[in-house]
């Protein structure tokens, strides 16, 4: 049991630290971005409704199109792999919203996902093969309102070997374009 503990307490398990640093991330991204009262929190927006029968191409309630969503998470995955690969965040850091950039440094990225550069061997081969696979969404993709902006909710999974690389992705619309808000990834 105190190997146990102390495995945990001191990074022998990678699981245990990448949830620690994104519950970190999670908690001071949504502790420093969110209103006290979110109000209609987790409720589409339809004001800009635009629904078709071919979801697959075209934006519905403001929710961009299944292809769009796939080629975002596989992006951010990918940007996610070669920044863990090379110990190097500024790509993935740059492409991040004002909102991202304004809560945490480049620095604080390498920090906080330490644990897995340090387990890049184990992690990157699913990672990798995240971009050949269909990201699987659960629950379905939604925005959600906060001071009056789209926020573009992502959760799902890429059914990869030998790890499934599950995601908890969050977009802020900003000048008609998404920009990464929140970036959770558990293997």
């Amino acid at each position: 049991m105190k190997e146990f503990v102390t495995g945990l307490l001191f990074g022998k398990d990678i699981l245990f630290n990448g949830l620690v640093a994104l519950g970190i991330i999670a908690a001071v991204a949504l502790g420093c971005t969110c209103p006290r009262d979110l109000g209609n929190s987790g409720i589409p927006n339809s004001s800009n409704s635009s629904s078709t029968s071919n979801s697959s191409t075209t934006e519905i309630d403001g929710i961009p199109s299944d292809s769009t969503l796939q080629a975002m998470v596989k992006e951010t995955t990918a940007d996610f792999a070669q920044a863990i690969d090379t110990n190097d965040f500024g790509e993935l850091y740059e492409k991040s919203s004002t909102d991202f950039k304004n809560t945490y440094t480049e620095d604080q990225m390498k920090n906080v996902f330490k644990t897995f550069v340090d387990k890049k061997r184990l992690i990157l081969p699913s990672l990798n093969k995240a971009g050949d696979t269909t990201a699987e969404f659960s629950p379905a993709p939604r925005i959600r309102q906060e001071q009056n902006l789209d926020i573009l909710v992502l959760n799902g999974k890429f059914p990869t070997k030998p790890l499934n690389v599950k995601f908890e992705y969050e977009y802020v619309k900003r000048a008609g374009e998404w920009k990464l808000l929140k970036l959770i990834v558990n293997m």
